[in-house]
């Protein structure tokens, strides 16, 4: 069986993640979180007071900082999938906090932050056998993977799947922030000048609003089959 690069795009909190995390376990790839890497940019910025109080970034410091942000992802042998690391430290839970939710569509608009990552990213996958999910990957990273999906599902179903979801891990949520927070993600994402979310012309669309997981796991998985068999 021949080994293929596949690029699952798409809308936040539509289960991207989770689907290409599901994907990678069953067929052996590599999977690489390219959203976590954009969170773990935020969550650095946050943490050095690189946002003015409006929410603006601070460009030209944080251009000199990104020499010191070094992304790494290592596996959880507790749940079988990877950790996000910044600078050796596992910030897995932090990064999917409500606070760098409502940044990182800013620094993830950045010329220079995205040219980076992407760089990163495509290093990554050269070797394909791998899965990786995000907002550029099927336009950008990967314009040549042999399998592209993209993802949505409604503004207030996957707003309550995020609120569930910090719910689970005991952080704090209130429904309405969180589908603020989607749709302007949305609109940030798709008018961006770098990179904008779009979906592309050769991939499969994916509605999972009204699809359970393991419905997406199995639909994905046929896809799978369809492109390496």
């Amino acid at each position: 069986m021949k080994k293929i690069t596949i690029a699952i795009d798409g809308h936040s909190s539509c289960g991207k993640s989770t689907m290409a995390k599901d994907l990678a376990r069953e067929v052996g790839y590599i999977y690489v979180d390219t959203g976590a890497m954009y969170r773990s940019v935020t969550l650095y910025a946050l943490r050095k007071g690189l946002f003015e109080e409006d929410g603006a970034v601070k460009t030209s410091e944080l251009e000199a900082e990104m020499p010191n942000i070094h992304i790494s992802f290592e596996l959880n042998k507790e749940t079988g999938r990877p950790d996000t690391y910044l600078n050796g430290e596992c910030v897995e839970k932090e990064i999917r906090s409500l606070e760098v939710s409502s940044h990182v569509s800013p620094i993830a608009a950045i010329g220079f932050v995205r040219k980076a990552l992407v760089a990163q990213q495509q290093q990554m996958g050269k070797d394909k056998g791998v899965v990786m999910d995000g907002r550029d990957i099927g336009t950008v990273v990967f314009p040549d993977a042999e399998l592209k999906v993209f993802v949505t599902a409604s503004a207030k179903v996957r707003a309550q799947r995020r609120f569930d979801e910090l719910q689970a891990k005991g952080m704090p949520a209130d429904f309405d922030d969180i589908l603020k927070n989607v749709e302007e993600r949305d609109y940030i994402d798709s008018h961006r000048e770098e990179s904008p979310l779009r979906q592309a012309e050769d991939a499969l669309l994916l509605d999972n609003s009204d699809m359970t997981i393991p419905e997406q796991k199995q639909w994905l998985l046929e896809r799978f089959r369809e492109r390496t068999c």
